[in-house]
């Protein structure tokens, strides 16, 4: 069955191989302009930890608005990728185009977010309460059933995520590059994550190495991976869906 979008190209199968080379183009975008990407990664982690600070409103709000960042900094690589020089309003050129189509991807992220908390607050408060009774009857079977419950609850919590990120990583791109609707960017998007299952595990693999260095020395590698595993986005979504 063809998972052709209007708006958007047919995704392609890449190589197992290309999830580690999607870091090394990523990596190449960010030593064409190092301090100025970390610069823009350093405004955009402030910018997300200042408002997630403020009360339920902030929080709203950095949700919704990442997109639209990821949809800036998308442009901001290609432009780099063509030879241009990167700026530092390139991070905020979304809200001036595309906007509203990026702020309804945030509005259904912050949506799936409150899903998942839901559903592990509901397994997890289901967890606790039957380790609490389960202790007060000493009931051995009773306690286990409950950590059986809390397990659940994080392998679901981990497997809604996964799916989330599959839904939502080429969406920012498919809608700043090919004007695809929010909907059928979410769809495409879960289309090709799928179609490259693969590389993504090795993507996964790298990644999840970069950040434990990256914690290293107070965290200071994430002023750098930050950048990177944007530009590392982009990289992607170019292989998988080309211009």
């Amino acid at each position: 069955m063809s998972t052709v979008i209007e708006g958007a190209a047919e995704p392609r199968g890449v190589g197992a191989g290309r999830g580690i080379d999607w870091w090394r183009e990523g990596w190449a975008l960010f030593m064409k302009n190092p301090v100025l990407w970390g610069v823009l990664g350093l405004i955009l982690m402030v910018v997300m930890v200042v408002l997630s600070a403020i009360p339920l409103l902030g929080a709203i709000a950095a949700a919704v608005l990442m997109p639209v960042f990821l949809g800036s900094w998308m442009l901001a690589a290609r432009k780099v990728e063509g030879g241009g020089e990167l700026e530092v309003g390139d991070l905020f050129v979304c809200f001036k185009q595309h906007f509203n189509p990026l702020v309804v991807l945030g509005a259904l992220l912050l949506a799936a977010g409150v899903v998942i908390s839901i559903v592990a607050w509901t397994l997890g408060a289901g967890a606790v309460m039957g380790l609490f009774a389960g202790g007060m009857h000493g009931s051995m079977g009773g306690m286990m059933a409950a950590m059986g419950t809390g397990l659940v609850a994080v392998l679901l919590m981990m497997v809604l995520g996964m799916v989330i990120g599959m839904v939502f990583w080429f969406a920012p791109g498919l809608v700043v590059f090919r004007g695809v609707p929010p909907v059928d960017a979410l769809k495409a998007s879960f289309a090709a994550s799928l179609k490259n299952i693969v590389p993504f595990v090795l993507y996964s693999v790298v990644y999840f190495v970069a950040a434990i260095v990256a914690s290293l020395l107070f965290g200071l590698g994430w002023l750098v991976l930050v950048p990177v595993l944007l530009l590392t986005v982009y990289a992607s979504y170019r292989d998988v869906f080309g211009a």
